[in-house]
């Protein structure tokens, strides 16, 4: 991460499991994030956090790693009670990442060519058409599908360097998206570079959205529990209280941790001392 994006990192965090997460609103993200974008030199990687992909976090140290120095935004209810219990308030903005990038797109004003990577090649090209009739003063260009030799990803890397993208989004899945982006792209790649998930999904209709009232109620993980029981009814139905037990178990541990020994609530950026026992 550039130094200005750091910078914003430490003056607007509030960390999770000792994991910085921005705590902007909706307006303050899109107009950082677009600076950010504007920059020439260095790399800024943003991603979305939400309560499963913070499990995740707590069970990989590498993945965990690569976060801390990610730009992280905080997406859906799960973040907003571990920010209540450990914080006092819920995050400003559910800056999740269906609804901020798409908002972000419209935001920039100035054209920007913009890569894909990710999905099927039907989903991943439907989205690039899409996103062409919903910000047609930017240029999208696919990339790849999600459907690569992730061990040797040569050809990507060497299409990706053909096509010069000011930004990058990639939608592979936590945690393999921030991995790949980790080892794999550089600076001169793509200045800014998206983790989006299902982002390709949602954008080409493949899978359908929660209704915008179900949305405004915090109760898309429910919609989307009913529509793919079989595939995320772990995530949901056991997920969610065993991240609310470790938010629990993290605010005792961590007032004990401040009171017992101060000196060491300096260092924000090192995995929670409790991580490991977390999987």
């Amino acid at each position: 991460m550039n130094l200005i994006a750091n910078f914003a990192v430490l003056a607007s965090r509030r960390t999770i499991f000792d994991l910085p997460v921005c705590d902007l609103g909706w307006d303050d993200a899109l107009v950082f994030i677009n600076e950010l974008a504007s920059i020439p030199v260095g790399q800024t990687v943003v991603c979305f956090v939400n309560a499963h992909n913070m499990l995740t976090a707590l069970r990989d140290d590498e993945y965990y790693r690569i976060m801390s120095h990610n730009l992280v935004l905080p997406d859906g209810i799960g973040l907003n009670i571990a920010s209540q219990i450990a914080h006092g308030s819920p995050f400003p903005a559910n800056l999740n990442g269906t609804d901020f990038v798409p908002a972000f797109l419209t935001f920039m004003e100035a054209p920007r060519r913009i890569g894909l990577v990710g999905g099927t090649r039907s989903v991943v090209e439907t989205a690039a058409e899409n996103f062409r009739k919903h910000t047609p003063w930017h240029e999208f260009v696919v990339v790849s599908d999600g459907y690569f030799d992730k061990d040797d990803p040569s050809l990507v890397i060497a299409e990706l360097e053909r096509q010069k993208v000011d930004i990058l989004i990639v939608g592979m899945g936590t945690p393999l998206q921030e991995k790949w982006v980790h080892d794999h792209i550089r600076a001169d790649h793509a200045r800014l570079v998206l983790t989006v998930g299902a982002l390709f999904d949602f954008v080409s209709g493949a899978v359908p959205r929660a209704p915008k009232t179900v949305r405004m109620m915090r109760m898309e993980w429910a919609y989307r529990l009913i529509q793919e029981p079989a595939r995320l009814w772990r995530r949901y139905i056991i997920g969610i209280p065993v991240f609310l037990y470790h938010v629990l178990r993290y605010r005792f541990q961590r007032r004990e941790r401040i009171l017992s020994h101060p000196e060491e609530h300096q260092t924000v950026l090192q995995p929670p001392s409790s991580h490991k026992k977390a999987s």
